[in-house]
């Protein structure tokens, strides 16, 4: 094994190992329970910490699509070089550190794939135009969409014609019946993934759509049944429970796209190397992720939570469900998403729905947008440059 490559993995791992630590003091370390400390239900340090916890769980267990997508699927005709990696991680991180201390949500997706769209085609890589179409998409879409149905949730929850019990039973059996058709790697095959509808209905000897169909409304009802008897018995605790399991998913899934950030230019360098599973860079990453919530997030969940809307428990649940739907998707096309995005627009659509345009910051608003403009454009520009100054094999 050629020892130059291997020091060259080694440098661009602890530039992996970097870029998921500011991933989690970032994006996946502060979007998810933004709402929740918001809403009061759960402290700023005790939400970085469990924040933590399940986006360590998401990265290993579903971090795979996105890492593919990233390490293999925006340049076509070449595969990057360890340096190239390398100079990809680093304009990353650096860029998603300046977000962290000036306390503006920069996103993520967009700085890593603009430097390895940039430092690709610098290489004399050709565009996958059929891939960008699909992100360009999810990334225009997800503001409205996420926005739209946080707006209609928040809009339905304080009604005093649709009690909590009701209509948060729903909700939450929504949420259900999606988890129960989410893919996890721990319940597939080897080299495959499985979800808990496959996992029931191969338990019960059934394998028709109708059998998955079934599975899924049962999941589904129980789920909305036991938080119904729940929100019946203790509306406030009920509701904060509700609440804080949303975040959980959220941080899950979010450990789930995000790793794919940190890790998947790493995957082109496995193609030279033995020994180094996938398994294996996505509990990196997701140690990455993990370490980063716990010592850096709370700066990111403080600005969230209380610069872009005045949030209830009901509105931060309007937030979080459309947060955990649209990155599942996101997760399942192999497209890098932003989290602040995704769950920014939501608190936006929630905070808009009861408070009108005082219960949200214009100015805050818009220079997050241009954040994340600027953001992918720099990147794109940075990864391009580095190449052409300095040419790589």
């Amino acid at each position: 094994m050629d020892l130059t490559l291997v020091l060259l993995f080694v440098t661009a791992g602890f530039a992996s190992l970097f870029m998921a630590w500011v991933i989690g003091a970032g994006s996946s370390g502060a979007t998810p329970f933004a709402p929740a400390v918001g809403a009061n239900a759960i402290p700023t340090m005790r939400a970085a910490f469990v924040v933590g916890i399940f986006g360590f769980a998401g990265a290993v267990t579903q971090g795979a699509n996105v890492s593919e997508a990233i390490g293999r699927g925006l340049i076509g005709g070449v595969s990057l070089p360890a340096t190239g990696v390398i100079a990809v991680l680093l304009i990353g991180a650096g860029l998603m550190a300046v977000g962290i201390r000036t306390g503006y949500p920069i996103a993520t997706a967009f700085t890593v794939t603009g430097s390895v769209i940039g430092v690709g085609l610098a290489l004399g890589g050709t565009p996958v135009w059929a891939k960008y179409q699909q992100i360009g998409a999810v990334w225009v879409l997800t503001p409205f969409v996420g926005g739209f149905i946080a707006y209609g949730i928040a809009s339905i929850l304080p009604r005093a014609d649709v009690p909590e019990r009701f209509s948060v039973a729903v909700l939450a059996g929504l949420v259900g019946g999606v988890l129960a058709n989410v893919e996890f790697s721990f319940l597939g095959p080897a080299g495959s993934t499985g979800t808990v509808s496959g996992t029931l209905q191969e338990l019960a000897g059934l394998a028709t759509a109708t059998a998955a169909v079934g599975v899924s409304l049962a999941v589904a009802l129980a789920v909305a049944a036991l938080v119904y008897w729940d929100i019946r018995q203790d509306m406030t605790g009920g509701l904060r429970r509700v609440l804080l399991t949303l975040g959980s998913l959220v941080a899950f899934s979010a450990g789930g796209s995000q790793v794919g950030l940190a890790v998947g230019p790493l995957l082109p360098l496995l193609d030279d190397l033995e020994g180094i599973s996938t398994m294996a860079i996505l509990v990196g990453g997701g140690v990455g992720i993990l370490v980063g919530s716990w010592t850096g997030a709370p700066r990111m969940i403080k600005s969230l939570a209380q610069d872009y809307s005045s949030l209830g428990p009901r509105r931060s649940i309007a937030a979080l469900v459309p947060s955990f739907l649209i990155a599942q998707v996101a997760i399942l096309l192999g497209v890098p998403v932003s989290f602040n995005e995704i769950v920014v627009s939501a608190i936006i659509g929630s905070g808009a729905a009861v408070g009108g345009r005082d219960a949200i910051s214009p100015r805050k608003i818009s220079m997050t947008i241009g954040a994340w403009i600027a953001s992918f454009a720099l990147a794109f520009v940075l990864g391009y440059g580095v190449v052409v100054v300095f040419p790589m094999a």
